[in-house]
């Protein structure tokens, strides 16, 4: 793990503010989502990107029955 040196206070509400080079570095923008993950002592923040159910491909994603599905396995299911 690389440590950025930077240190952030969290606010009255428990928000931090991401600084502008670690988002640019991350392709992060306004409204992005953010999957947050825990590992002992750490919390760890990534970006969000939907994938599949069924194969975990984040290419072509299509809503099918409130599930993300690829348009591969899609076509699968319809036959």
């Amino acid at each position: 793990m690389k440590s950025t040196g930077i240190v952030r206070n969290v606010d009255e509400l428990g928000r931090i503010v991401l600084p502008i080079e670690i988002r640019r570095s991350f392709e992060l923008d306004t409204k992005d989502q953010v999957e947050i993950y825990t590992d002992n002592d750490m919390i760890i923040l990534k970006k969000f990107q939907r994938a599949c159910v069924f194969c975990k491909s984040p290419e072509d994603i299509r809503e099918f029955k409130g599930k993300a599905v690829c348009a591969k396995c899609l076509a699968e299911i319809k036959k």
